[in-house]
């Protein structure tokens, strides 16, 4: 059962939603935050409330969170605490924010580690065999990798949206729906265009087509499921530890992995920080930056080839 949010927090809400304009779902997920939190204070003391919590309180209840979430949503529901404890000193009903002391969260422990190149070709690798679910895997492994796009961008392809890449005559290109319902056209590869290819041919995807659709959405979908509906999000998930485990790399591996690898890679063998930005839909080219980071060794090879004291022979 829910635990009911104390009247300020629901007040708190109602700010974010009238005075500051946040959208239904992020709204959602503050509500899904405080009443997480609320749990936690509540099982800490009879009719303890997180209007009342203390900055130890606060603490343990970050520290449940780093052992069991990732450190997006640890930085989230820590931006949730935040803003809601310093409405309340702001609305005169708190007199000091507990959450004031509490370290933010590193960007390095927001983002995954990239896998290195030969660890992406082992597991692309991993997808081997002929049948349907086979052709759809390694098709969907590849245009994650090849395109660096959201796992929700592939899974919510249409048979239009990758039309243009299947005329021969035509440069490969695919539409997506980013964040927003923004599109951008992003290049595809050769083995990403040879595996979606391959799927879509009478080999793969038509032997995962239902008789009857059960959602007339389902069939325009580029990726089906075995019962023939749109893969999901969850189900493209899966699909990707199925093979990282595979390899060995179930623990590190997951699409926004391979979103990540994709524009590490690109930017380790010289693209344009603009261009990886164009590709991966990124509003802002700060956003880019945080998912590079340059190995020493890529480092030491720029240096070496562009510093005119670096020692090179030349």
């Amino acid at each position: 059962m829910t635990l009911a949010l104390p009247r300020n927090a629901e007040e708190f809400l109602s700010w974010l939603d009238v005075e500051r304009g946040r959208s239904p779902r992020t709204l959602a997920s503050y509500r899904r935050d405080l009443a997480s939190y609320q749990a936690f204070v509540a099982q800490r003391g009879s009719g303890a409330v997180i209007d009342r919590a203390t900055p130890d309180v606060v603490a343990a209840y970050v520290a449940s969170l780093r052992r069991t979430r990732s450190g997006a949503t640890v930085a989230r529901s820590l931006s949730t605490l935040r803003g809601f404890h310093r409405f309340l000193v702001e609305e005169g009903e708190a007199a000091l924010d507990p959450t004031a002391d509490i370290p933010g969260i590193a960007v390095a422990d927001l983002l995954p580690k990239a896998l290195s190149e030969d660890e992406t070709g082992r597991l692309l690798g991993a997808v081997v065999g002929t049948g349907p679910a086979v052709l759809r895997d390694r098709a969907l492994l590849e245009l994650l990798y090849g395109t660096g796009a959201r796992v929700s961008e592939v899974v919510g392809l249409n048979l239009g949206d990758v039309a243009e890449a299947m005329d021969a005559g035509a440069t490969p290109l695919i539409r997506v729906f980013g964040k927003g319902s923004k599109e951008r056209v992003v290049p595809l590869g050769r083995l990403a265009l040879a595996a979606l290819a391959q799927w879509l041919s009478g080999e793969g995807r038509p032997h995962l087509e239902p008789k009857k659709w059960k959602l007339r959405t389902d069939a325009d979908a580029v990726f089906l499921n075995v019962r023939g509906g749109r893969l999901t999000r969850v189900g493209a998930f899966g699909v990707v530890k199925k093979y990282a485990d595979r390899v060995g790399l179930a623990d590190r591996v997951s699409p926004h992995v391979l979103r990540h690898s994709c524009a590490t890679h690109m930017l380790a063998r010289g693209a344009d920080i603009r261009v990886v930005q164009e590709l991966l839909g990124h509003a802002s080219v700060a956003t880019t930056q945080r998912y590079t980071k340059v190995s020493p060794e890529h480092l030491r090879r720029a240096y070496e080839d562009a510093h005119p004291r670096a020692g090179t022979a030349r």
